[in-house]
């Protein structure tokens, strides 16, 4: 299996197009061997690939807006990612917690898949806790995303929700196109090993349904991000 990074993760190191640039390098230092991209700084795909390529990264996929997979913008969002190398677009979360919200988006979903598949490319949605959560018309919100978007769990927010991420990543295998590796307590992301989360056992169940890649990822990264998921990587492979 190989070990990616949400860059969202080192955020606090990112205010600009050249800090990107660097922090890619930075990261492949530290032991990733790809990223997950949560913004571009205003770079274009050219240049970004081109340091991917020089550092020695895979891009495996993305956090961008749902407004970016309509008719009007999809096939930019596609030329944009498969330059970058990537088949896999996704977003980190969209309106899912109300019967309306949750409609439009699988419908976005839907027909950008419909769209995108065409082309060999799957849009992806990434959840945080209310999507295991009853909507008040008895719908659970990832019962209907599961069929309209590919999925890339978050298997902290999946476990904070209440639900054992041995269980669920085996029952959603034929939909996940990447796993996102997290720890936390009480709500409250960590660095890997840090927190509640049974992180070996998570990463067990990704190698017996056959994961590609992990993706690491932190929110509220203590004392700062590049020291953080440096001591992710480092627990992460104790486990591995």
């Amino acid at each position: 299996m190989k070990i990616a990074l949400q860059l969202y993760s080192v955020r606090d190191c990112i205010n600009n197009g050249e800090d990107m640039l660097r922090v890619l390098g930075e990261v492949k230092k530290i032991g990733y061997d790809g990223v997950e991209f949560a913004g571009y700084q205003g770079l274009s795909a050219e240049v970004l690939r081109a340091r991917l390529d020089e550092v020695g990264l895979k891009c495996v996929g993305c956090h961008i807006g749902t407004d970016n997979f309509t008719a009007d913008k999809i096939d930019e969002t596609i030329k944009f990612h498969k330059i970058l190398g990537t088949d896999l677009i996704g977003t980190g979360g969209a309106p899912h917690d109300t019967p309306d919200g949750l409609a439009e988006t699988c419908k976005i979903f839907k027909e950008g898949n419909e769209y995108a598949e065409k082309q060999g490319v799957k849009l992806y949605y990434h959840n945080h806790t209310g999507e295991f959560k009853k909507l008040e018309n008895g719908v659970v919100p990832m019962d209907e995303l599961k069929k309209a978007a590919w999925l890339e769990v978050d298997t902290y927010w999946s476990y904070y929700a209440g639900e054992d991420n041995a269980v669920l990543l085996p029952a959603l295998k034929d939909r996940i196109v990447h796993i996102h590796l997290k720890d936390g307590n009480d709500g409250t992301p960590c660095a890997l090993g840090e927190g509640t989360n049974d992180i070996k056992k998570v990463v067990d169940t990704a190698k017996a349904i056959g994961c590609e890649w992990l993706v690491v990822e932190n929110d509220d990264p203590v004392p700062d991000g590049l020291s953080d998921v440096k001591r992710s990587i480092e627990y992460l492979k104790t486990v591995l």
